[in-house]
């Protein structure tokens, strides 16, 4: 690891652990560790000289580096591939510290309040920067003491598939090489590789998983074996949640119904779109306190994408009145990103078939995923209206619990407390 000068902040466990593996001989790419004080201070100096050694490279990236980064989830802070030089490295930094305080922010709070993360500044974010490699990405850890590897995000391949787990690796290396890697770290960890076109087996990241409780592990000292069972009913797979129900639809047209007032009933624009404002920040509220209050949630997706014509007449009500309308279309496009944020906190999904969780590596097969693996539960897209009026037709509403039942064949029952 090449040392920047010198900063309070400790070095982080990220940096720290690679720079003992590049020092043990593992296939580390070259790197370095930027503190925050040195970003802040503009002292460029050693990241200067260390992208002079790469010049050759168009891309690197800038992996997040906290001081306290290691108190919480795997990907709870942002990577970005960006331009090999120092602006690049800087607005890479600053979109890492942006996006802590926005996209993040719901995720470390419910952190902090649920798995006791620490309080943190995000303005103390560092940041480790490495030679852009192409390649696909595989995390390895161990589960009930088998090695599992986990694929996704393959750069290398037009056609990209869904992330998968597998005990298999597609080379033979990954194996005794993560179980040296362990050796030498001294605790279990979970070990993220770039393997490059040319399959070079490159070491980008071993967090320390040692105080994760892993259920299985857990049920493993805690269990006996017997010689068979007898029952009437057979449940494969169930997971008990509180849901959200979540119609977007019906927001926006409550929002058309208040434009309809300023416009065709006269009230006043500024009052008119006030009370707008008010009822987007209370739906907003609503999504916090709910994903505040409970650790692990569904979301029962009514409506989750508004439809095109609803979202465009919304954009476009007060166009005679272009200043309002752009306040309007703000609240709408940041109300959205407020709705993403949420829907990235829920473990379980609810909805027809077009809408889903969007796995990243740690989403799908990260160690914090192990005990609560995240389930998106669809119907057809054909049967979606006949669906909804179902769920209204039970009751379903927000604050209740929902059981699901998968039956042998894969097929998901919801049944409402």
């Amino acid at each position: 690891m090449t040392t920047p000068s010198a900063s309070a902040c400790p070095v982080p466990e990220k940096a720290r652990v690679l720079e003992t593996l590049k020092r043990a001989g593992f296939n580390v790419p070259d790197f370095i560790y930027i503190p925050a004080a040195d970003l802040r201070a503009k002292n460029f100096t050693a990241l200067q000289a260390f992208l002079a050694t790469h010049r050759g490279s168009f891309k690197i990236i800038a992996r997040s580096a906290h001081p306290q980064e290691e108190f919480f989830k795997g990907g709870t802070f942002d990577s970005l591939e960006t331009y090999a030089d120092v602006g690049g490295v800087v607005y890479a930094w600053k979109r890492m510290i942006n996006f802590a305080t926005s996209a993040k922010r719901l995720s470390i709070l419910r952190q902090q309040k649920f798995n006791r993360a620490p309080q943190i500044d995000p303005q103390e974010m560092g940041v480790i920067v490495m030679p852009f490699i192409n390649g696909s990405n595989v995390m390895a850890k161990i589960i009930g003491g088998t090695w599992e590897y986990g694929y996704c995000r393959d750069r290398v391949h037009k056609i990209k598939s869904e992330p998968y787990i597998t005990r298999t690796p597609h080379d033979r290396r990954l194996q005794d090489l993560s179980q040296k890697i362990q050796e030498h770290l001294g605790f279990r960890c979970e070990i993220e590789y770039i393997v490059s076109e040319d399959s070079d087996i490159h070491v980008v990241q071993a967090k320390d998983i040692s105080r994760v409780e892993v259920l299985e592990q857990k049920e493993s000292e805690r269990s006996i074996q017997l010689d068979g069972i007898r029952r009437i009913r057979k449940r494969r797979n169930y997971r008990e949640r509180p849901i959200y129900v979540m119609d977007n639809m019906a927001l926006y047209l409550a929002i058309v119904g208040l434009c309809e007032d300023i416009v065709n009933a006269g009230h006043p624009i500024e009052a008119g779109l006030e009370e707008i404002r008010g009822l987007i920040r209370s739906c907003e509220a609503t999504l916090e306190d709910f994903a505040l209050r409970h650790e692990r949630f569904a979301v029962l997706g009514l409506s989750i994408e508004v439809p095109e014509d609803l979202y465009q007449v919304a954009n476009h009500y007060l166009d005679d009145s272009p200043e309002h309308q752009k306040a309007l279309s703000r609240l709408l496009l940041d109300n959205r990103y407020q709705i993403d944020f949420f829907l990235s906190e829920a473990d379980t999904l609810i909805a027809k078939d077009k809408i889903r969780i969007n796995l990243c590596g740690h989403d799908a097969y990260g160690i914090d995923t192990v005990r609560d693996p995240l389930w998106s539960v669809y119907w057809e897209i054909e049967r979606h209206d006949r669906i909804v009026q179902e769920f209204k037709r039970i009751g379903f509403k927000t604050g209740d619990f929902v059981c699901i039942h998968i039956d042998a064949n894969d097929k998901p029952t919801v049944c409402r407390h």
